[in-house]
């Protein structure tokens, strides 16, 4: 019965939403705007992410290794988070239930709720606040970006990349209130 109503819930908001999946896709087939996002879609599969966080420790000394560890664990939590709803939730993509939606780069797997490349863009971004606000003022175009891309290469809907900040925040706030009550 609940998947029956997630079902139907998804089929309304899919298509509530497919003129701006469609509109996005299409400013997309520009040459530049998709070459823009799709590296930026690539670096966001974790790639940027943990360069940087392999260089804070470099850049910042032995005081950046508990809050690169901090991160690190909590983006390991964010993928369970997002695996085990994708699975149980099991959202199709736009590029895969609506003919007028081209993937314009390969997609990681088959369902799109919610946007994990988003969902890890928002929990770094706001766990580099607390740690490292001016690293965080730097990245924040690229983790805006990635968010964007999700939507215009056609991989998600728009309510994906809304579920993955609303998830990303949540998960790095928990985690920030958990550190200070552990002592990091």
């Amino acid at each position: 019965m609940a998947f029956l109503i997630l079902e139907r819930g998804f089929a309304r908001l899919d298509a509530l939403e497919m003129e701006t999946c469609i509109l996005c896709n299409r400013v997309a087939r520009n040459n530049l705007i998709r070459w823009y996002f799709s590296i930026v879609s690539r670096l966001g599969d974790g790639v940027a992410w943990f360069v940087m966080l392999l260089v804070l420790p470099i850049v910042f000394g032995s005081s950046a290794i508990g809050p690169t560890l901090h991160m690190s664990i909590t983006a390991l939590i964010a993928v369970m988070v997002y695996k085990l709803l994708k699975k149980w939730l099991a959202r199709e993509r736009p590029c895969l239930s609506q003919s007028q939606v081209f993937a314009l780069t390969e997609p990681l797997d088959r369902y799109s709720f919610p946007s994990g490349h988003t969902m890890h863009s928002i929990v770094f971004i706001v766990m580099l606040t607390e740690y490292f606000p001016h690293i965080a003022l730097l990245m924040l175009p690229y983790a805006i970006s990635v968010a964007l891309s999700r939507v215009v290469l056609g991989l998600h809907y728009p309510s994906d990349v809304l579920a993955g900040v609303l998830l990303g925040y949540s998960i790095a706030h928990a985690s920030l209130y958990a550190g200070v009550l552990a002592g990091v």
